[in-house]
């Protein structure tokens, strides 16, 4: 056994050179899928390549970042070409990427966008679905892990914002293959309460795979299927998930979840005294602006001498009479004067008239129609004398036709006669 003692470093140091020395790590190439991505405010990425046997830490300096044709993500399946060496600090080796493109994308990154795809082309995406959140929930019901970061972070956000709000907790596990399962459990079981009013289901950030539980589809019918509102409240700001695109309100930390979940209430007292400031002040305007009107009618005339209103009613009242009487006086001539002038036409149109100047009106007895022509009658007819006051009874005794008048006239005057007995 060799007696050289070495310090940590010194090993690492060791290590690395020779690591540095082999000519095939100075430049390799490898292939893999994306995993754990993270880009820092730097401009460096941290990311892990695995395949489905092993993984390997790389890291991608700004300097060469810069040269990337696109943004790498979780899930994108890449050649990275550079160099391997060891990061002392820790003890790892990695491979520092010079260069990177792109090979495809991953299995769960295809199986990702094939099921979102389809749960959108069943609507569980469409907005109408989304439902309000409460505005002061009482109980929240929260599914995630009992032992993780998350959920001291949303207890520690809801019991500063508001005390008076309970907080249920259902532990689940978070990854793993019995992840999903027990996830849609605890949602159908959280609907079975009555004292529930909101969810929130997530857990804190991760690696693709890690955060792969809230990608399964059992987990995002359940969610669907809620009648309580969801927040989904896993802990990637950049990226979503599946349970994202269904759940009523997407937060982008569990920390973001409690905050839009429960109102501060510090905050809502201030909402509220501004309310009852903004009340009180609109019932005092009200209230003056009353007494404003009442101070104007209580000094109009009318009630300063409500004689003088009666008696300028009264005065109009005698105005409206007299043009009352005036109309109907003015009527009544009129029809005076129409009847005049219809009596006067009629007068004149009437064989009174014409008997009271001496004239007389002959019938023969029986018949209505006056006798026009000597033609009508004939010997021993009984003739009806109508005069002006009174008639008069005869018998023909000769009849003496006009001269002038020739026998066809006459012989035509009889057939008259005659068709009309």
């Amino acid at each position: 056994m060799s007696s050289v003692i070495l310090s940590i470093h010194q090993l690492n140091e060791y290590v690395r050179i020779l690591l540095a020395r082999d000519p095939l790590l100075r430049q390799v190439r490898v292939r893999g899928e994306i995993s754990n991505f993270k880009y820092h405010s730097s401009g460096h990425m941290y990311f892990t390549l695995k395949d489905d046997q092993d993984r390997i830490r790389c890291v991608l300096f700004r300097q060469n970042s810069m040269g990337l044709k696109f943004m790498p993500c979780d899930g994108m399946r890449v050649i990275a070409g550079g160099a391997v060496s060891l990061y002392s600090k820790d003890g790892q080796y990695q491979l520092y990427v010079e260069e990177m493109e792109r090979d495809g994308l991953g299995d769960l990154h295809l199986a990702f966008e094939a099921l979102k795809n389809k749960l959108r082309e069943e609507g569980l995406f469409d907005s109408a679905w989304k439902k309000p959140l409460p505005l002061l929930p009482k109980k929240i019901a929260v599914i995630t892990s009992h032992t993780g970061a998350a959920v001291r972070d949303i207890i520690r956000v809801i019991r500063h914002r508001n005390r008076n709000v309970d907080i249920l907790i259902l532990p689940v596990a978070v990854q793993g293959a019995e992840a999903h399962g027990q996830i849609s459990k605890a949602i159908a079981y959280a609907n079975t309460r009555d004292d529930i009013d909101l969810i929130i289901t997530g857990r804190g950030g991760g690696s693709i795979e890690e955060l792969w539980a809230f990608n399964e589809e059992d987990v995002a019918r359940a969610i669907f299927r809620s009648d309580i509102p969801i927040i989904s409240a896993v802990g990637h700001e950049t990226d979503f998930t599946i349970a994202d695109f269904v759940a009523d309100v997407r937060a982008a930390t569990p920390s973001n979840a409690a905050e839009l979940a429960v109102p501060e209430i510090s905050h809502m007292l201030s909402v509220t005294e501004g309310l009852k400031k903004s009340l009180t002040d609109a019932m005092s305007n009200y209230l003056a602006s009353k007494r404003h009107e009442l101070d104007m009618l209580k000094n109009h005339y009318v009630f300063r001498t409500p004689r003088l209103l009666l008696d300028q009613q009264s005065q109009y009242v005698d105005q409206l009479s007299q043009k009352l009487s005036a109309a109907m006086q003015s009527d009544l001539h009129g029809k005076r004067e129409q009847m005049r002038k219809i009596a006067s036409s009629l007068n004149a149109l009437s064989p009174l008239n014409v008997l009271s100047r001496g004239y007389a009106m002959v019938l023969v007895e029986g018949r209505t129609v006056p006798i026009r022509s000597v033609r009508e009658m004939a010997l021993s007819d009984r003739l009806r004398v109508i005069f002006r006051d009174g008639q008069a009874v005869c018998t023909i005794d000769e009849i003496r036709p006009d001269k002038r008048e020739n026998g066809s006239a006459s012989e035509t005057d009889l057939q008259e006669r005659e068709s009309r007995e």
